[in-house]
């Protein structure tokens, strides 16, 4: 087992300098992730006990990602990829900081820290796209995307585990003469969530990353392979506005409490780990439509199951089905994606920023139909049908794909040499 070890870093250590710089940073980010994503939407849903108000949380953090992502592209011209980037991550530790510490949260606030948080996570997916896309080829891009996705669904294991716990023993217990509440067990959490990003700051700085040389990035019209990539992002942003918010709203409802987050998120973690980081390791690009296809079928099946069986069980199994989906999708996704930005920047002689903006574009525009989607169900039928339904509509439309993903793949390896 030593000596597997010992292969696989060794293996890590031949890639790229600046690679394994990025693959780290990305790690320690990975330990905050799970809080901005599981707990913000559980915390709003102890607060408000509506899941309409994660809905509207979950619109203005999109809204605020494309207006960072268009201020990131002017930005760019002035500041280094990584200091963008840096101050990304700091942000959205900021922002948790500045929510969780409010008393009285309001509406208005609600939206507003949304939006900050979304401005935070606009700066740290752009530069992320455009810092892999120039520190990685397409031979290797598998391996770090499945390394990446195994920081991530280890972290998405372990943290809400020891989030719950925390939040489970710390509520009503009296320390240094201060009787604690759940509320300031979040802000606890947020505290170490902040010191994480600085570390993460710190690590970025060892590499050296450079900007685009092309200035423009703002187009309007693009080459036909890329418009096919847009509508896959726009089917991708469709379940990806449920993915951050679902999980929290069923389990809090039909499951138990924050403890609970951490237990489901636990049981197929480990080995869906296991699993993309040797899809990762040994996986082609040839590869990527058959992960890609088996992670959205897993993904319908487990929102079928919740729409029949809408309890304990049915929200077991679609939790299960969605850990294992998810770092499947983006491990073929977005390989996928950056093959076709090297060839479409290359016969259009454009910066590479330009479609990562346009990318956020699409993906914003999945997600607030996505989320719209849930709003009128709930609102116009129940919140229930909503709960129920919802999943199932986006999951079927994501079916469609695996066959635009196919043709993209296609084209994008047949037209250049």
């Amino acid at each position: 087992m030593f000596a597997k070890l010992t292969t696989e870093f060794r293996f890590f250590q031949s890639m790229p300098h600046n690679m394994r710089v990025l693959l780290i940073t990305n790690m320690l980010y990975a330990l905050v992730l799970p809080v901005v994503e599981i707990f913000m939407a559980a915390y709003i849903m102890r607060y408000f006990a509506d899941t309409s108000y994660v809905a509207i949380f979950q619109v203005a953090m999109y809204t605020g990602i494309i207006i960072t992502s268009l201020t990131n592209g002017f930005l760019l011209k002035s500041f280094n990829v990584a200091h963008l980037y840096s101050f990304g991550i700091l942000l959205s530790g900021i922002s948790m900081v500045g929510m969780m510490f409010v008393k009285d949260i309001t509406l208005v606030g609600l939206i507003f820290s949304g939006v900050m948080i979304g401005a935070a996570s606009g700066f740290f997916w752009t530069n992320r796209y455009l810092m892999a896309l120039n520190t990685t080829q397409d031979d290797n891009r598998n391996y770090f995307f499945g390394l990446e996705s195994f920081f991530f669904t280890i972290a998405n294991i372990t943290i809400p585990l020891a989030i719950g716990a925390l939040l489970a023993s710390i509520d009503g217990k009296q320390l240094f003469g201060i009787v604690f509440d759940i509320y300031q067990g979040y802000r606890i959490v947020t505290i170490i969530v902040f010191a994480t990003t600085i570390a993460a700051c710190f690590s970025l700085a060892r590499g050296k990353f450079e900007n685009p040389v092309q200035k423009d990035f703002l187009y309007f019209r693009f080459d036909r392979l890329w418009n096919k990539q847009i509508l896959l992002a726009i089917l991708k942003g469709l379940v990806q506005g449920f993915l951050v918010t679902a999980p929290a709203m069923l389990i809090m409802k039909y499951v138990g409490k924050e403890g609970s987050l951490g237990l489901i998120q636990g049981i197929s973690g480990g080995l869906t780990a296991i699993l993309i980081y040797l899809l990762g390791r040994f996986a082609k690009p040839k590869h990527r439509i058959l992960i890609f296809g088996f992670g959205i079928t897993l993904f319908l099946i487990g929102t079928i199951v919740n729409g029949i069986e809408l309890s304990m069980f049915g929200v077991m199994v679609f939790v299960l089905c969605k850990v294992f989906f998810q770092p499947l999708h983006d491990l073929a996704y977005y390989p996928i994606m950056m093959k076709v930005i090297d060839v479409v920047s290359k016969r259009e002689d454009r910066n590479q920023y330009a479609y990562i903006l346009n990318h956020e574009f699409g993906l914003y525009f999945g997600r607030v139909a996505g989320l719209g989607l849930f709003i009128f169900l709930a609102f116009s039928v129940s919140e229930i049908f909503a709960l129920r339904y919802s999943l199932i509509i986006v999951a079927v439309l994501q079916m469609l794909s695996i066959p635009l993903a196919k043709n993209i793949m296609k084209d994008s390896y047949s037209e250049v040499k």
